[in-house]
This record gives C-alpha cells, sequence and structure tokens, in this order.
C-alpha cells in the first residue's frame, strides 16, 4: 500500500492526493502534525534517499532558524529539527515498500506509478 505523508492543509499534499484518487491509485494519508512522526521514520526515509532531500529549505519554517544553525547542519541536527518542526519536511513524502518519493510534479509521480506498476 502507498502511504502519502504530509500535513491536511498543505496544497502541495492535496495535489498529490488528488492524482492519486484520479489515476484510481489506492492510498492513505498520514498526517505527520496529527498523526505524529518518529525518529524511525525520518531515519528510514533518511537511509533511503537522504536527509537533504527531506529537508525542505525554501520553507518559512527553514528560514526561521537562525543562519549559524543553518550553515552548521547535520544529517542527526536536520532529523531532530524535523521531528520538533515537521514543517520542515519537504512535502508529500510518498513511501511504498519499493520507492520513495519527495515533493510532487504529475511527471514524477507518473513515472514512479509507471516504474513500479502501480
Amino acid at each position: 500500500m502507498l502511504t502519502v505523508y504530509g500535513i491536511k492543509s498543505c496544497d502541495t499534499c492535496r495535489k498529490a492526493r488528488k492524482y492519486l484518487t484520479a489515476k484510481n491509485i489506492e492510498h492513505r494519508f498520514h498526517d505527520v502534525r496529527d498523526d505524529g512522526l518518529d525518529i524511525q521514520m525520518l531515519e528510514r526515509w533518511a537511509n533511503r534517499i537522504g536527509w537533504e532531500k527531506l529537508l525542505n529549505k525554501q520553507s518559512l519554517t527553514w528560514r526561521k532558524i537562525p543562519e549559524v544553525d543553518r550553515a552548521d547542519m547535520s544529517r542527526d541536527k536536520a532529523l531532530a529539527a524535523m521531528i520538533e518542526r515537521p514543517t520542515l519536511i519537504k512535502r508529500p513524502v510518498l513511501e511504498s515498500k519499493k520507492f520513495i518519493a519527495v515533493g510532487f510534479s504529475e511527471k514524477r509521480f507518473g513515472d514512479f506509478l509507471e516504474q513500479f506498476d502501480l
């Protein structure tokens, strides 16, 4: 089963869910604020795709972090920051046993769905 991790109020997450529904792709939504997020989940994602891809450096939350802390960001610091502030995670995160994808674009989603026969 495909799981979409994100935030209910996120426009990009809504677009991704709408796209999957339109393609009749069975999925479940996990709101990282309401349903929670743990370090094991983040470490699993970071091990599969790298923590740098998970960290949303375009977010307002990122820009609010002092420059000195942003410049000194490490894997452990980034994962701890994402646990504390889930809006630092680039959204949505799509995960299945076969793949993980971060962010949304119709083309990329289409490529993943075709590649993994979903």
